[in-house]
């Protein structure tokens, strides 16, 4: 057993990090069901009410970040090392803040139809955020290492997923769009909800390797 792992026996029960972490984690989960809601809103109104959404969830995600920011300079003691909290706090708001860009490129390109490859990796964001929720919930007892390790594995196939139709949305769109303006507006959009997808896969690593110290 490491030291790390030890010495977890002797520090008290925290009850500051774990709901901070557990809100965090729900807020980008958030974010994931609102940018999926958003590429297959039926109405402009609709597509108005979820960018706002996620403009308020992003604004909540700041909060939370610098809420865990202010604990940790506070605290001598820390449920894990400081630096993986921090680490796993940056992911988790990076993420939503891809979110956000995507949902505002959206807004500022007047995007109104998305294809299926659009859609699809807003959907994996969904996925990938509800998989990270369910391992950091989990991350304050450590009783179910399995669920958690089960999480991360679907978080990293997911991040592979996207990067196929990432790499084939590109292809397509350069192969069939004629309008350069339109490539670009495009190809930000894809690339903004992949990179997504990257820091889910970034949360998930820190994760693994809180696990292992605790190990």
């Amino acid at each position: 057993m490491s030291t790390f792992g030890f010495l977890k026996y002797f520090v008290p029960q925290d009850r500051k990090f774990f709901p901070l972490f557990d809100k965090a984690a729900s807020n980008v989960h958030e974010g994931g069901k609102a940018i999926y809601a958003l590429v297959t809103a039926e109405t402009s109104e609709e597509r108005t009410h979820y960018i706002r959404l996620i403009e308020k969830i992003e604004h909540q995600g700041d909060e939370i970040t610098h809420e865990i920011f202010t604990e940790l300079s506070r605290n001598f003691i820390t449920p894990y090392d400081r630096e993986d909290i921090h680490r796993l706090v940056t992911a988790i708001d990076d993420i939503i803040d891809f979110i956000h860009g995507s949902s505002k490129r959206i807004e500022l390109y007047k995007i109104e139809k998305f294809d299926h490859d659009i859609v699809k990796l807003a959907e994996l964001i969904e996925h990938t955020t509800d998989e990270l929720r369910r391992a950091v919930l989990e991350l304050k007892n450590m009783q179910k290492m399995r669920d958690i390790t089960a999480s991360l594995v679907r978080i990293n196939s997911i991040e592979n997923h996207a990067d196929d139709i990432f790499e084939h949305a590109v292809a397509n769109l350069f192969e069939k769009e004629t309008n350069a303006v339109q490539i670009i507006k495009m190809k930000e959009i894809l690339q903004s909800l992949e990179t997504a997808t990257d820091k889910c896969e970034d949360a998930a690593n820190v994760i693994e390797s809180i696990m292992i110290k605790m190990a």
